[in-house]
């Protein structure tokens, strides 16, 4: 059988080695399970070491930025807090609005982490180390994060709330003006690599980063993700002053403790898109492990968008879709169209 992952296919062939000839002809269903359950832990233990640490220093960075503490009190340098906030969180009751439609309602948010824990099964941190590695990954994972505005749309319309209305509502008109610039963007990455492959659109960045070849297109996708991904100053679905917190404003406390690991894990999934589709993802230095080096521009990319955070303020919804079909989206044609003559020029 063809496994297309050299991670998971390696420690399948490991595992059908070792494995007791009892087993007979199940035995190649073990190791794959074996596989399988290896790389899902190890999957498991980065994003949510990744959301843990950030979700920490995201709180440090923007207190330090604003004159503030942060958390102090729990753990070294308050490292603990977000530990004791995640069992205050769980520990509380879990509540249902009465007019809320309830199977959707409890169903949207965990499909949305569900989907991004998917996406990363499709992106490969290292060239060997991928769940499933696939020509079409590309296509895959967008057409994947192109289903989480509707499930924000379907948790607050469900929420039988009208602020959760109101963002339900937000989340359908940022996806239309948003999505369009993220894929002219991609398409004009996949042009220059030939490829959807990801792991062929880092090998083809070896002579110079996507950034570097098409700047244009690395600032519009940047923007476009950050509202995507509901990220400062393009929160409008949660926007406190105007709609309490839109879609979340009926959520109870273990499922608000959801949310935030979401966030957290949008947050690491996006800037793994990045640093692997303009920054040479894990291409760096040879004494540099090719995976720290790929986790070194995640990082940069993730306290960049925490400083955008803590330093802009929220737009407001005219002026959001103004951006998106006014500016983003001619910017995308053009970097499509600039990339389309550098491609046929052969430069």
């Amino acid at each position: 059988m063809g496994i297309t992952s050299g991670f998971v296919s390696g420690i399948y062939n490991y595992a059908q080695s070792t494995l007791p000839l009892s087993l007979g002809q199940y035995s190649w269903i073990a190791a794959l399970l074996i596989a399988l359950v290896a790389f899902t832990i190890i999957l498991s233990v980065i994003f949510s070491m990744f959301a843990y640490v950030f979700g920490w220093v995201e709180r440090k960075v923007m207190a330090r930025m604003q004159s503030r503490h942060g958390p102090t009190y729990v753990g070294p340098y308050g490292f603990l807090q977000n530990l004791a906030d995640l069992i205050k969180l769980i520990a509380k009751e879990h509540i249902v609005p009465d007019a809320a439609d309830k199977p959707l309602f409890l169903s949207s948010i965990p499909l949305l982490l569900a989907i991004f824990v998917l996406m990363l099964v499709f992106i490969p941190f290292t060239e060997n180390f991928v769940g499933i590695g696939t020509s079409l990954a590309l296509i895959i994972v967008f057409m994947l994060l192109s289903f989480t505005p509707l499930l924000v749309f379907i948790a607050g319309w469900t929420s039988g709330n009208k602020f959760g209305s109101i963002a339900a509502q937000r989340s359908v008109v940022m996806m239309l003006s948003y999505e369009i610039p993220i894929v002219l963007v991609i398409a004009a990455v996949a042009f220059l690599a030939n490829s959807y492959n990801f792991t062929s659109i880092v090998n083809s960045q070896s002579g110079a980063w996507y950034i570097v070849l098409m700047p244009l297109g690395f600032i519009v996708f940047f923007i476009a993700l950050l509202g995507e991904l509901d990220r400062p100053p393009f929160d409008l679905r949660e926007a406190d002053s105007e709609l309490i917190a839109g879609w979340l404003t009926d959520v109870s406390a273990p499922y608000y403790g959801l949310v935030l690991f979401l966030d957290y894990t949008r947050m690491f999934v996006g800037t793994l898109l990045i640093s692997i589709l303009f920054l040479g993802g894990w291409l760096g230095p040879s004494f540099i492990p090719s995976f720290l080096w790929l986790m070194a521009k995640v990082i940069l990319l993730s306290l960049f968008i925490i400083v955008i955070r803590a330093t802009t303020v929220r737009m407001k919804i005219d002026r959001l879709l103004r951006l998106g079909w006014l500016y983003l989206m001619p910017l995308s044609v053009i970097n499509l169209l600039i990339t389309f003559v550098i491609f046929t020029q052969g430069i």
